[in-house]
């Protein structure tokens, strides 16, 4: 076996701050105390969304899985989510298609909106209560944006045949009551509540056979054969492959050029009246680099985030929460002046981003069946899916061409 790798975190632990509308009086899954050592087929180290996609999928392709949390499942970075289900990427098509081209960048826009397309699905075909809606997006002129680099965005997503509608400022203002340059109408995303989707899909994975404990790895012990993974107790894992999964806290073994941890805030407000709301309820976001997303909840609250920012430290996170909520409640009066901006809760996060805008999936180079997911910016959830996806075919040993654009190591297309 190799020496042992010892999970020391990069970034900060504290994960997120303040208090999300999420969950409501849902009880979490609990897992269970960890009384012996084991062996599985597959260990997956993280129970929120990721590790929950993960585990549920693999356990319903009849293997053996096991889920750790060093925390409570899903209580991390995905109940920090806004869980705005977007198939767009962080970095647009025309960005894409300068570091990679257009064919990749295309099939890459092609395969998110498929996840989106997949996890609806999932949700549908296992019944999970978690307010899920199919939305469509308003990506939005910066207030002072042109409509020039939208109609070019516009123009490639026609070419890779994704779906779409570009809208000028006049019919942008009265259909949608927005006072922008321009904006692209897109469907086929979603909405959702994060904690409820994560539980309700730890709930599966467990119902097909997956066990959960509550336990924290402590080292990893990989060879050719399995890898054997050191808990907080006196017990070990031994597995085929193990998935890391553990949100924005990235073990340093693993590592990527790529990679760096930001923070964003988000608030969300009381229940608005129907006629204070967007009609169709999209999910707006905006194109600019520190861009502003917003969406609606099923109780009629406005979630808008942004003010993105390269804290890592929770402290100074938490120290800028005040200015933040000021910057959040001043853009939504700018937005949707109907808004009723009274906050209801207010919350921050870390969140792990790449110089390219997509994920980090796949084998830990010189790591023999240690399998990582991380990096996924601003689309958590749907890169979420698709990795679960991605790790479930490389532990039976399918590997496809398309997997390397999110390999771990990478090059940087920045230089």
């Amino acid at each position: 076996m190799s020496s042992a790798l010892d999970p020391d975190l990069t970034g900060q632990n504290d994960l997120r701050g303040g208090t999300s509308p999420w969950g409501g009086s849902t009880l979490r899954p609990r897992g269970a105390p960890l009384t012996q050592s084991i062996k599985a087929d597959v260990l997956v180290v993280g129970g929120g969304i990721t590790g929950s996609l993960a585990a549920q999928h693999l356990s319903a392709l009849g293997l053996d899985v096991c889920i750790i949390d060093r925390e409570q499942p899903g209580l991390g970075s995905t109940n920090a989510s806004t869980a705005m289900l977007q198939w767009e990427i962080d970095c647009p098509l025309a960005e894409l298609t300068g570091f990679y081209g257009f064919d990749q960048a295309a099939s890459i826009y092609r395969r998110s909106l498929g996840a989106v397309q997949g996890l609806s699905g999932l949700v549908q075909s296992l019944q999970i209560p978690c307010l899920y809606r199919p939305r469509s997006t308003l990506y939005i002129a910066s207030a002072e944006g042109s409509s020039t680099e939208l109609l070019a965005e516009h123009a490639l997503r026609q070419r890779a045949g994704l779906p779409g509608q570009f809208l000028e400022h006049r019919d942008l203002l009265a259909n949608f009551g927005l006072d922008r340059a321009a904006a692209i109408l897109s469907p086929g995303s979603a909405d959702a509540d994060p904690l409820l989707l994560s539980w309700g899909l730890l709930r599966a994975a467990v119902g097909q056979g997956a066990r959960l404990f509550d336990a924290m790895a402590t080292e990893y012990h990989s060879s050719s054969n399995a890898v054997v993974v050191e808990t907080d107790g006196p017990f070990v894992i031994e597995a085929r492959h193990v998935i890391l999964a553990t949100g924005y806290v990235m073990p340093d073994f693993v590592g990527s050029a790529l990679h760096s941890t930001a923070s964003s805030w988000a608030i969300a407000t009381v229940p608005q009246e129907d006629r204070n709301l967007w009609p169709g309820r999209e999910l707006i976001w905006e194109a600019s680099e520190s861009y502003l997303y917003a969406r609606t909840t099923q109780d009629g609250r406005i979630i808008i985030g942004g003010g993105d920012d390269e804290t890592v430290d929770p402290d100074e996170r938490d120290a800028k929460s005040g200015a933040k909520e000021a910057f959040l409640i001043e853009s939504l009066g700018r937005l949707w002046p109907a808004a009723d901006p009274t906050i209801a809760y207010s919350w921050s996060g870390a969140f792990g981003e790449t110089d390219d805008g997509l994920p980090l999936i796949g084998p830990v180079p010189g790591h023999p069946r240690l399998l990582a997911a991380y990096g996924y910016g601003g689309n958590g959830i749907t890169f979420s899916f698709m990795a679960s996806r991605i790790l479930a075919a490389l532990c039976g040993g399918q590997r496809e061409s398309w997997f390397d654009a999110f390999a771990l190591d990478r090059p940087s297309p920045l230089g």
